[in-house]
């Protein structure tokens, strides 16, 4: 029965994660947003699977290599010819140089901005939410509250109806 419940609250929580997402996405509305999003390694995959059934939107995912000491190489390369609607950045927390990373994004951050006319959605961890906070200050002042997917019903509802 518990495992049940635990299941019940789980699909919930990430249908209002899901939901606050593509939400977050179709309302940039061609302009450049820095989203997070939080959850387990294991369940990326699944969630963002999920999260393009979900959404109407054209959303391309980018992994970024561990040898990767900046973001803007791959998100360019990931780009290609036609624009997405969205992109979904994984692999942030197999990154060798990840200070690097961060310090070197937050001083090219203008051109994100100006390269990148849609949502970037950067799959994080608390490790990577730190690293952030103390390295790319500037940046992850452009990006709202993280959205979880592993966090208490309750923590949704009371954000979607913040956001609402």
């Amino acid at each position: 029965m518990i495992s049940l419940i635990n299941n019940q609250e789980s699909t919930t929580n990430y249908t209002a994660a899901i939901t606050r997402l593509t939400r977050a996405i179709m309302m940039s509305d061609g302009e450049f947003s820095l989203l997070l999003a939080s959850c387990n390694v294991k369940k990326q995959q699944q969630i963002v699977s999920w999260l393009k059934e979900f959404s109407s939107a054209d959303i391309r995912e980018v992994l970024i290599p561990p040898c990767a000491t900046t973001l803007y190489t791959p998100l360019i390369n990931a780009m290609g010819t036609t624009p997405p609607e969205a992109l979904i950045v994984r692999g942030l927390e197999s990154v060798l140089e990840i200070n690097q990373l961060m310090i070197s994004t937050n001083l090219m951050r203008d051109e994100l901005r100006k390269q990148f006319p849609f949502p970037v959605v950067l799959w994080v961890n608390d490790e990577i939410v730190r690293k952030l906070v103390w390295l790319a200050p500037d940046l992850k002042d452009w990006a709202g509250s993280t959205i979880r997917f592993d966090a208490p019903n309750h923590h949704f509802v009371d954000h979607t109806a913040l956001s609402a």
